[in-house]
């Protein structure tokens, strides 16, 4: 099969302040042993000398097999809509959404599309193991062999897994493949939302299929500075975009595991709200528990969590949003 015959892949960059490590998270795309691939570099604005970077790594790249393409963007409009703006020039028939301070391992895309092109059209997504290193690239831990070791031994959720993602954390989001019809239908990621992927998720499961591949295909740097480690600080907004998923999810469910779910979903979220001290998005998680649950379920809720005894009735008046009490 000829390099024409193959599908082409589109790995969208992303780039917002890695200036250490842009350069190998490029060159290891560029080192993929997938013969038909084009990378679409986005610079967010970074502050640092991203894009510097970025530029004179193209320059010695002139002979690159791979066409690159790229977008350097005059100011920070975070990652939503930065990816966005890198998929509008996609042409591939598969997307992967890459960070660029993480590393691809070679035969990734080459095994990606190989179980792609085998499954049915109802699967939208594959995922991989993936093994997380830190900021000099030392290796901390893999995703399901350490981390999720007992979902590896009772079987990781693949097929239908709607239900599933709304439950609980178990896909490491870098290590994803998705045909782009998926993200044609969705139009892309939402831009309201301070992060993408558990929006992706409970989106593109509600009507694609994921599979998974048990083979480590990239390496996720985790940084004291990223993103997922804001979520605590006072201000930080991805609680309120977790919140937007939920109400989402209120809507697209059709049957009582998706709401019983749903139900697990945000009371943990409560409870995360409540511990990072995100006041008013815990009492916006309130209300979307009376919704699924009425007042007295959540009267009886909150008792268990905080151990103080609160009447139904003061309930009923908080769920109508009469009583401030957060």
């Amino acid at each position: 099969m000829t390099q024409q015959d193959l599908p082409l892949v589109s790995v969208i960059c992303l780039c917002y302040r890695h200036e250490k490590f842009v350069e190998e998270a490029l060159a290891s795309v560029l080192g993929q042993t997938y013969p038909n691939i084009e990378m679409i570099i986005v610079d967010d604005h970074s502050p640092d000398k991203s894009a510097a970077v970025i530029k004179k790594f193209l320059q010695q790249q002139e002979s690159s097999r791979y066409p690159i393409k790229t977008v350097f963007l005059t100011e920070n409009i975070g990652n939503c809509r930065a990816f966005n703006q890198g998929f509008a020039l996609a042409e591939g028939s598969y997307i992967i959404d890459f960070a660029a301070d993480d590393i691809m391992l070679p035969h990734r895309v080459e095994q990606q599309v190989r179980l792609l092109e085998q499954l049915p059209a109802t699967y939208g997504v594959v995922f991989t193991e993936a093994a997380y290193i830190d900021d000099k690239g030392q290796h901390l831990y893999y995703h399901y062999q350490d981390r999720f070791r007992r979902m590896k031994q009772q079987g990781i959720p693949v097929g239908d897994v709607y239900v599933e993602v709304l439950q609980q954390y178990f896909i490491c989001s870098p290590t994803m493949m998705i045909r782009k019809r998926v993200l044609d239908d969705l139009g892309g990621y939402d831009e309201k939302l301070t992060y993408e992927d558990f929006d992706f998720w409970v989106r593109s499961s509600r009507k694609y299929w994921y599979d998974y591949l048990p083979e480590c295909t990239t390496k996720v740097r985790q940084l004291s500075d990223s993103l997922s480690k804001q979520v605590s600080k006072p201000g930080d907004k991805q609680q309120y975009s977790t919140y937007l998923v939920c109400k989402k999810a209120l809507v697209l469910n059709q049957t009582r595991p998706a709401q019983r779910a749903l139900v697990k979903r945000i009371q943990y979220e409560l409870r995360q709200s409540l511990r990072t001290g995100h006041r008013r998005e815990a009492k916006l998680f309130l209300h979307l528990l009376c919704q699924l649950q009425g007042p007295v379920n959540l009267y009886n809720f909150l008792y268990k969590l905080t151990g103080f005894h609160m009447k139904p009735a003061i309930l009923r008046f908080f769920s109508k949003g009469k009583l401030n009490f957060f």
